[in-house]
């Protein structure tokens, strides 16, 4: 079961898909979107306190320091880990207790990869994980100044993460090089063949783990890319994905999805 986020602003009226976007309405919906408030204000908050306490000398500027840092590593290594091997794994759609959170926070991603509602991450599974990741390393070094240092190292690195993927899913080229061939390698990853370039926005552990490709040249293309092997036959087992999603079973490729709905329309 998922939970509803409140829409406010920009999120309150219609959809939005960034293939139809420009930056700057990518940018005005980014600082309207609820989970981006949030984490906003934890950074602000968890990373306030931890100042506080090196003011006024409760804790180790290196140690609070030191948290920020192991934080800012750690992050790449921990979405890579969840990436791969829990969202892509074909395990969450099998119970009803994760089938409605993986259809949310990836299934539809996957499914209508331009969707901006449902591209970014849900707030109550993102938030618990990054401080789950960050926040004991920060604790051992330096206390709770140091776990909290550490958590708001992690959501401002998520802020950054979901700004940039949401930039890889708009319809333009980037200006930037290093921007260009991230998000060539995460298309490659949503229109091609889902399996590599689990890293979105750091692709170093795909490289030395040997899941990152260069483009369909590297590999053949993946018939599952869209529906992640959820199909119509997997349904029939396990149908609580598909109880979830309106006119159940539809074709998954959103490419296809449009000109069926334009020729609907004409006709």
């Amino acid at each position: 079961m998922s939970a509803s986020p409140i829409r406010i602003g920009f999120w309150s009226d219609r959809e939005y898909h960034l293939d139809r976007m420009d930056l700057r309405e990518l940018t005005a919906a980014y600082f309207q979107y609820y989970a981006i408030v949030a984490y906003i204000a934890v950074a602000l908050v968890s990373g306030g306190f931890a100042l506080a306490a090196v003011v006024r000398g409760e804790a180790s500027p290196l140690g609070v320091l030191a948290s920020v840092v192991v934080a800012f590593f750690l992050y790449p290594v921990v979405w890579y880990v969840l990436h791969r091997y829990v969202l892509h794994s074909r395990y969450l759609w099998r119970s009803p207790l994760t089938a409605g959170t993986w259809k949310r926070i990836h299934y539809d991603h996957h499914s209508d990869p331009n969707n901006l509602k449902v591209l970014f991450g849900a707030l109550y599974t993102t938030l618990p994980t990054v401080a789950f990741a960050t926040m004991p390393i920060g604790y051992l070094l330096a206390g709770e100044a140091g776990a909290l240092a550490a958590l708001c190292g992690g959501v401002i690195q998520t802020c950054i993460y979901e700004y940039f993927h949401c930039i890889q899913h708009l319809g333009y080229q980037p200006k930037w090089e290093w921007v260009r061939k991230m998000k060539k390698f995460h298309m490659s990853h949503h229109f091609h063949n889902e399996n590599g370039n689990y890293g979105i926005t750091n692709l170093w552990w795909d490289r030395r783990l040997g899941t990152f490709y260069d483009g369909p040249k590297d590999k053949p293309r993946s018939p599952t890319v869209f529906n992640l092997g959820y199909d119509e036959d997997v349904a029939k087992i396990y149908p609580y994905v598909a109880r979830l999603t309106p006119n159940w079973p539809y074709n998954t490729n959103p490419t296809q999805r449009k000109r069926e709905a334009s020729s609907a329309t004409a006709n």
